[in-house]
């Protein structure tokens, strides 16, 4: 039988002969020497499969591994399993939550009866290194939904049981030597797949740790994120605040009918936070004001409130965005496929920028530039400008956080922001929200309300965004003075409605047709806020949805 392969994520395709009913893990160990990192998962006709599915058809499969989002989340999934199978084997029938990233791992709390000491995550972490060597089965097993929920009640998983889709046919479990559990994703073949991981016990809970996808076969350094803890820790009081921990939580406000004082509180905690930040900025008396986030974080509407609280306490900042300091098109470098790097620190005019934000600090008048993105240079004269030595000066652009931005600039006039949203909301105990599939969201709707981008479009790019916040980004955040977690805790409540549409536009025959399907089963999880006429129009998730005040 004839069928297509492509063994890297770039490559080429091949037609090669197979017998037919052959499962496609037999097909990765017949290229096992060839492949530059293991496969944990693969495409077949753009659907995503785990690798015990046979192939009985013509067909192109797409081998994938964890340097692409789905395949990195099969990995993390089965991690999770071995993990939480260790943890029973070494400590018994504790609780364990799986609660957010954290460090390039995971982190974790273990409900003990005493503290968790060093040892006994050194015989988790020794336990799961036992199973991964003796290359274990996860066997799958898929029961009637009269069963899940016979299970969730056995299990003490209420959580889980308030998601069961009363239409669904069938529900997915995994077990490992006996212990069941499950993931709303997919899993490996067995242990020996999950070769990268360790634990590293952090504050009251345990970090499991495991490669980063621009390194599929390495542990990263470790690195520790104390303000991002603490932003994590923050996001989980407001949840105690709302009544909500998990998503069936959010599924009953909405039921309820009780999701518009659910917006209106977690709309009134961005504001009281934004309004610390302004006092805090007005305290120091800090005249450079710098914001950077990656893509979807609401970078823009964060900026223009934070604004409108200076001016509550008698300041007057000018706003500026540093996309207008880009060099001259012809001069922006390029990336690895030829293509013109805006991302890229070197497309700013950092001499430029550093010598107007000098001048304006000094009182001197300053012809701001605008970039003509048509024309792909600046021009001068519209924006002649002087300010006065009490007026900050807001900054909003990727690489606001990065010193090499504005290393002409005293350190003691800078305050520093950074802006993600951090969500804290979860499945279940044990499935997370990934923070990056909540942006793809957000930037997914933006895309098609302002940018007339299709959803096939921005889940084709998002890789690429991704690659740059890594680069540009995601490393500097620990430079910030203060983190601000631009989440709402019921906005994919919200984006379902919007997002659900333009994912089921995409076709089988689109390579972005698994990402979508992968997404269109996480929203299933969620109830949908019809009317979302209550949300304020200077709210984030305005920047998103349409309707807000800050973006034309």
């Amino acid at each position: 039988m004839e069928i297509k392969i492509r063994k890297e994520l770039r490559g080429e395709f091949d037609t090669i002969e197979i017998n037919k009913g052959m499962a496609i893990e037999e097909l990765v160990l017949k290229y096992a020497g060839e492949l530059p990192y293991t496969v944990v998962a693969a495409k077949k006709d753009n659907d995503l499969v785990d690798l015990t599915e046979t192939i009985d058809n013509p067909c192109i499969i797409e081998f994938l591994d964890i340097r692409t989002q789905a395949a990195n989340l099969i990995y993390q999934y089965s991690l999770s399993l071995i993990y939480l199978k260790a943890v029973k084997d070494i400590l018994g029938d504790v609780n364990v939550d799986i609660q957010n990233s954290l460090s390039k791992g995971l982190y974790t709390t273990i409900a003990c009866d005493t503290v968790l000491t060093d040892k006994q995550v050194a015989d988790v972490e020794n336990r799961m290194r036992d199973i991964v060597e003796a290359d274990l089965p996860f066997v799958k097993e898929e029961v009637s939904v009269s069963e899940a929920e016979r299970r969730f009640i056995e299990l003490d998983q209420p959580e889980k049981l308030a998601l069961l889709h009363k239409k669904a046919d069938k529900v997915r479990f995994y077990s490992l030597e006996g212990y069941s559990n499950f993931f709303y994703g997919l899993m490996v073949p067995s242990t020996g797949y999950i070769k990268y991981f360790e634990l590293k016990k952090y504050r009251r809970g345990v970090i499991v740790r495991f490669p980063h996808p621009t390194m599929p076969d390495v542990i990263p350094e470790y690195k520790e994120e104390a303000k991002l803890y603490d932003a994590f820790g923050e996001a989980t009081v407001r949840g105690r605040i709302m009544g909500v921990s998990f998503v069936s939580d959010l599924n009953r406000k909405v039921e309820n009918g009780e999701y518009k004082e659910l917006i209106q509180l977690s709309e009134a905690l961005h504001e009281k936070k934004i309004a610390e930040i302004a006092d805090m900025i007005t305290r120091r008396k800090k005249r450079i004001v710098l914001i950077a986030g990656p893509s979807s974080s609401g970078k823009t509407t964060f900026a223009r409130r934070l604004c409108i609280q200076l001016k509550v306490n008698g300041l007057n900042p000018l706003y500026l965005g540093t996309d207008d300091y880009f060099v001259e098109r012809t001069n922006t470098p390029l990336d690895e496929y030829g293509e013109h790097d805006y991302e890229n620190l070197g497309a700013v005019d950092i001499e430029l920028f550093n010598s107007n934000m000098n001048d304006l600090l000094a009182g001197r008048e300053v012809d701001l530039p605008e970039f003509d993105f048509m024309e792909g240079k600046k021009t001068f004269g519209k924006r002649i400008t002087k300010i006065k030595q009490t007026q900050p000066i807001v900054i909003e652009g990727i690489h606001a956080l990065n010193g090499d931005l504005t290393p002409y600039i005293d350190d003691g006039e800078k305050f520093r922001i950074y802006i993600s949203p951090f969500t804290q909301l979860n499945i279940d105990r044990h499935n997370r929200i990934p923070t990056t599939d909540a942006r793809m969201l957000r930037r997914l709707v933006r895309d098609y309300q302002y940018r007339g981008h299709s959803a096939q479009s921005t889940i084709s790019l998002w890789p690429k965004v991704r690659a740059g916040e890594d680069k540009n980004i995601f490393p500097y955040n620990d430079q910030a003075d203060v983190l601000f977690n631009s989440v709402h805790i019921y906005e994919l409540a919200v984006l379902k409605k919007y997002a659900e549409p333009l994912l089921k536009d995409i076709k089988e025959d689109e390579p972005e047709y698994s990402e979508a399907v992968r997404m269109l089963k996480f929203l299933r999880f969620f109830r949908t806020i019809e009317d979302d006429s209550i949300i304020v129009n200077n709210s984030i998730i305005r920047e998103f949805i349409g309707g807000s005040i800050f973006v034309d």
